[in-house]
């Protein structure tokens, strides 16, 4: 675990020892952020590509080994790389 400061330390100790208490309003805070979430993760889009046997193959075998379906890696990937935390290896 990280290292963490005084304040965090004292705000898991009151969490672990139960004397934390929910904000008034967090349910409907919770609930508003679930919803956000669930738009924003809302998969409307389809695309169809062509892609080399070699590189269908060698995606299935990926996906396999992370145990998800090889749609959902792709998905996975073109997330990342749309967000800025997956860049082109400039070898």
């Amino acid at each position: 675990m990280n290292k963490l400061d005084q304040e965090e330390r004292d705000i898991l100790e009151a969490f672990e020892s139960g004397k934390t208490k929910r904000a008034k309003g967090a349910s409907k805070t919770q609930k508003r952020h679930q919803e956000y979430a669930k738009d924003m993760l809302r998969k409307d889009a389809r695309i169809n590509i062509r892609l080399s046997s070699k590189d269908f193959r060698g995606l299935q075998k990926k996906a396999l080994a992370k145990g998800v379906p090889y749609q959902i890696l792709v998905a996975s990937i073109i997330h990342k790389y749309v967000e800025g935390r997956l860049h082109e290896n400039s070898n």
